[in-house]
């Protein structure tokens, strides 16, 4: 019963987590519900810049006693919490899943297993963003409605979900098969060229005269789905609507992306008796003008969840800037790529930095890396398409290894469940690190050694502290 009861409330946390206002981490916001774990011994998982250690399980526990003074400290509070996550995971592309469908079915049972299975066992992803028709990391080009030239399907009489029926619907079944509670956000890179105004899947705008078309492309595309068996969560209106050049692409303004929401989107989903999610922006962390502008817009207002960033250009900080300016809208960090010709300790250190410690600092319910998978060639991709873009697997033949953003998702999804809470915590600037209370009352504390020597620290939590030591460039994950 008591589990129960301290479930309740934890649920009631969870769900208005996201409405006070904060500093990004450590100011007053909610109050997790009450932590009476006993505080002994601490669990380290780590991940050396070097790769002496990937995400491994060290042999020995930490024991919490006196601090040493000697060191600075990173401290915990677990009665002020921030907001609820919701996940941790990757972009399942067309491309991705064409090369794990391709896999031999042992050895593609044991891939899905490692990343959708259970903590013990995997790294648990809970959280995966799909295409709405082909994004650049597709083989081809494509939409759900493509037509010869000249023609048009005002009523979508043709609209199918294709190519994805191909290779991401069967993965994404299995996927669920293993986790039938992962979220699935949906992003489109393009409208059929029909409805645009260059006829081209590369830039172009939506004709306004296919407002009202493409909302129900939206609305066919959550049905279809959902007779598959797999429930849209979320959908972005458009991934980088400020970014025309890739293949496919296009280009959306903030009061476009307004206008569509309140008079077309926003409707059509409530007509339909649609529950997914409608988030704003998808696109880089130099314009949080853009979100706050369509959400200062109140007929669209009332119809989106939040915002959602990458971070190819801007500081993450610019979560928190919309955050506090529409402290009801949720935000989520839903891309960032690693390179071909990136290095595995820059990466490691950047990425946990900015993607994991960063977004969750500004308020983000997710953190998400871009691509789950590709060939050695950094393949499948658009004729235009991304041709460094890195997945967190590299699939050839019947094998796969592991890279560099594998890790970086894995050192938060393997260990803070959905659901859990962004807690207090505070530290030297050289020792980024961000503290979740799960709703096991397990907390968890992510700390990376942003520095260029070898560094100790005490963990305090409770009055009471643990020792640890980190390399430079590495990471850890605490558990206790």
């Amino acid at each position: 019963m008591r589990k129960k009861l301290l479930h309740l409330v934890w649920m009631a946390v969870a769900l208005a987590a996201c409405s006070k206002k904060s500093n990004g981490g450590n100011g007053t916001g909610n109050e997790p519900p009450v932590d009476t774990t006993p505080v002994k011994t601490v669990t380290m998982w780590l991940t050396n810049a070097d790769q002496s250690s990937l995400l491994q399980k060290q042999s020995s526990l930490l024991g919490f006693g006196t601090a040493n003074a000697s060191f600075g400290t990173v401290s915990l509070d677990s009665t002020i919490g921030f907001q609820s996550i919701d996940g941790f995971g990757y972009t399942l592309t067309g491309g991705s899943a064409q090369l794990i469908n391709a896999l031999p079915e042992a050895k593609q049972s044991a891939l899905l297993q490692e990343m959708f299975g259970s903590a013990e066992s995997s790294i648990a992803v809970s959280y995966i963003r799909i295409s709405i028709g082909a994004s650049d990391l597709d083989a081809t080009v494509f939409s759900y409605d493509d037509l010869p030239a000249g023609q048009t399907d005002p009523t979508l009489s043709k609209f199918d979900l294709g190519k994805d029926r191909e290779a991401l619907i069967p993965v994404l079944k299995k996927i669920l098969a293993i986790n039938p509670s992962i979220k699935i956000l949906g992003s489109p890179w393009s409208a059929p060229v029909w409805m645009k105004d260059n006829n081209s899947s590369i830039g172009g705008s939506l004709k306004t005269e296919y407002y009202s078309v493409y909302a129900n492309y939206f609305v066919k595309y959550i049905q279809a789905m959902k007779a598959e068996g797999i429930t849209i969560d979320a959908v972005t209106i458009q991934n980088e609507p400020q970014h025309g050049g890739n293949n496919p692409s296009m280009v959306m303004s903030a009061t476009q992306q307004a206008e569509f929401i309140k008079n077309n989107l926003g409707p059509a989903f409530q007509s339909a008796t649609l529950n997914s999610k409608i988030i704003v922006w998808d696109h880089n962390c130099d314009n949080p003008g853009y979100p706050k502008t369509v959400l200062a817009d109140a007929g669209a207002y009332k119809y989106i969840n939040g915002s959602a960033f990458h971070l190819y250009a801007g500081d993450i900080s610019a979560l928190t800037d919309v955050h506090n300016a529409f402290p009801d809208k949720a935000v989520y960090f839903t891309e960032q790529w690693t390179s071909s010709e990136g290095q595995f300790a820059g990466d490691l250190q950047w990425h946990t930095k900015n993607v994991i410690i960063g977004s969750m600092r500004n308020w983000s319910r997710v953190a998400l890396e871009w691509n789950l998978g590709n060939n050695a060639t950094f393949g499948p991709h658009t004729d235009g398409g991304c041709t460094q873009c890195k997945g967190a697997l590299t699939i050839t033949g019947a094998d796969y290894t592991r890279n560099v953003s594998y890790y970086i998702i894995a050192h938060a999804s393997k260990f803070v469940t959905p659901g859990s809470v962004h807690i207090n915590s505070n530290g030297p600037s050289t020792l980024p690190n961000v503290a979740f209370l799960r709703p096991d009352g397990k907390k968890v504390l992510i700390v990376l050694n942003d520095s260029s020597g070898d560094l100790g620290f005490n963990i305090q939590f409770k009055g009471k502290s643990a020792f640890s030591q980190l390399k430079a460039g590495s990471v850890a994950t605490y558990i206790w």
